[in-house]
């Protein structure tokens, strides 16, 4: 039985490598890869938001600052793309 397991462990790594071959012959965009370590620099700021809108970003659980700032991040973003063009 032990030629068996190293047949399929020998199959089982070839496999892989071929896989990361393939994957190596794809297309790779550098900095998609690097994006993934991108992390802004935060700033501590006082911001008077109103009690309603608070209290919805607050009632989705925790991470409620996070989704703020990811809203405010897709407006700026929106905001951008339509002033260049």
């Amino acid at each position: 039985m032990k030629p068996r397991r190293r047949v399929k462990k020998k199959r089982g790594k070839i496999a892989r490598l071929r896989a990361s071959v393939d994957a190596g012959k794809r297309g790779r965009n550098p900095l998609a890869e690097l994006a993934r370590f991108y992390r802004p620099l935060k700033q501590p700021v006082t911001l008077r938001l109103d009690a309603d809108v608070l209290a919805w970003f607050k009632k989705q659980g925790r991470g409620y600052q996070t989704r703020i700032n990811r809203a405010l991040r897709e407006l700026m973003m929106k905001g951008w793309k339509g002033s260049r063009g």
